[in-house]
């Protein structure tokens, strides 16, 4: 079976995501002091007294704001009150309650949903605070402080108390897989479309999506985690510090998944900013698929593709391994292509090659194609071995490194990527001396 599902709700500014980093031991959410910080619905998993959980983090509910982005936030929270086995309702016991806590307390009645009563930023425990709570009817008031700790342990015994009992099975392996691009590229748009509901809020304003959300899902019997991360635009164009981190966590998104799909406004072409994050991905050695968006857009004839894949070849001449795709999120077109790409490229990365055949490559290449020599002394590779994968690591072992020169090497990873693929994923190659006797 799968895990409990915890939702954390409440108005803005109650301490929320304090509790939920604190509890998934990661600093996932957003904390600021500022109103709508977060936006979508964060997971994080976690575990108390030997019971395993997920947690879900949602933006500050405002019922009665009727500013668009609210309206987004409102929609997010409800699904995840409705999808939830247990509730913590988070108040503050600074502002006490006001007429928003009481609809949000009402409306979490109808749910049917077994709901705790959390009442935080009681830094000095003082049980007479916690009389006026008792008015939202939603049984007992649990007085924490979600910043130092306090009471966060008798609040997780409530929670954990409505769980079955039932073992929670081990999760299969998941692949977790990054969205990335640029602000307004159709990143959440993607992430919708490949989890066939409205997980993220989906908004032309750009800068919508500022937090990196994870999103399991299963797809033809195999388990996969989606990242929504954040639109990463230049650093000079990063003025809010809010925006900072949140460009930050989606490089972290990127340090932490399996394979990296790149999303590229096919409107506005390849940027020097997208080549940027491209090249991150590329040094963090993930495999990754260029999706090319928007192309309903695109005015096309017979030759449009191939004048597209032109202009990526050039541009990313640093990675010319790269998997590519033309895609519209908004129309689905092509999109149920990409999860097999990204299975590919993953399986790419994952390859081991047996030492035999691949020093059998390395003696064809150099047959073809005599190593460099530098005043009569000529490079010898003695033999090669991969050491490693994700992405697969070669190492030669040579007589004189420094008679290794970059052209040669570059021409034997095109020499062990004709023979063996490797499409979608980078390579490494590590030269090294061989130890004489």
């Amino acid at each position: 079976m799968s895990k409990p599902l915890v939702a954390i709700v409440g108005k803005p500014n109650v301490g929320k995501s304090t509790f939920f980093n604190r509890i998934s031991g990661e600093r996932i959410s957003i904390v600021k002091d500022v109103p709508g910080v977060t936006r979508d619905r964060l997971y994080a998993d976690a575990e108390w007294c030997g019971k395993q959980f997920t947690m879900v983090d949602t933006g500050g509910l405002e019922l009665k704001s009727d500013d668009e982005m609210w309206r987004h936030i409102k929609k997010q929270a409800e699904i995840a009150i409705e999808t939830a086995d247990v509730i913590i309702f988070f108040t503050d016991v600074k502002t006490g309650i006001n007429s928003n806590d009481e609809e949000v307390a009402l409306k979490l009645k109808k749910s049917g949903k077994p709901v705790v009563l959390a009442v935080n930023k009681m830094d000095n425990y003082r049980p007479e605070l916690l009389y006026e709570f008792y008015n939202l009817a939603l049984g007992e008031p649990f007085g924490i402080s979600a910043e130092h700790g306090v009471g966060i342990g008798d609040l997780l015994d409530e929670v954990v108390s409505y769980f079955d009992d039932t073992e929670v099975a081990e999760d299969n392996e998941t692949l977790k897989i990054a969205v990335v691009g640029k602000p307004n590229a159709g990143k959440s748009s993607l992430c919708n479309k490949l989890l066939g509901q409205e997980r993220t809020i989906v908004s032309d304003i750009a800068g919508t999506t500022r937090d990196a959300i994870d999103s399991p899902f299963n797809f033809k019997g195999k388990n996969y985690t989606l990242i929504d991360t954040a639109g990463i635009r230049k650093k000079r164009s990063v003025e809010e510090d809010l925006e900072y981190y949140s460009v930050l966590r989606a490089f972290a998104a990127i340090r932490r998944a399996d394979v990296c799909i790149m999303m590229i406004d096919a409107n506005e072409g390849i940027s020097e900013q997208d080549l940027k994050i491209l090249g991150y991905v590329h040094e963090q050695g993930k495999p990754s698929v260029v999706c090319m968006n928007k192309w309903d857009l695109i005015e096309k004839d017979t030759f449009t593709v191939n004048k597209f894949e032109l202009g990526l070849k050039e541009a990313l001449k640093f990675m010319d391994y790269y998997k590519s795709i033309y895609v519209s999120a908004k129309t689905g077109l092509r999109t149920e292509k990409i999860l097999s790409l990204v299975d590919e490229v993953y399986e790419n990365a994952s390859t081991r090659i047996s030492t035999g055949k691949l020093n059998d490559m390395i003696i064809d290449a150099v047959r073809m194609n005599e190593p460099p020599s530098y005043k009569g002394k000529r490079l010898k590779i003695m033999y090669a071995s991969q050491v490693s994968i994700r992405p697969p690591v070669f190492v030669l072992f040579v007589n004189d490194t420094s008679l290794l020169h970059f052209s040669y090497k570059r021409y034997l990873e095109n020499e062990i990527r004709r023979a063996f693929g490797f499409a979608g994923t980078p390579i490494r190659i590590i030269v090294r001396e061989q130890e004489k006797d």
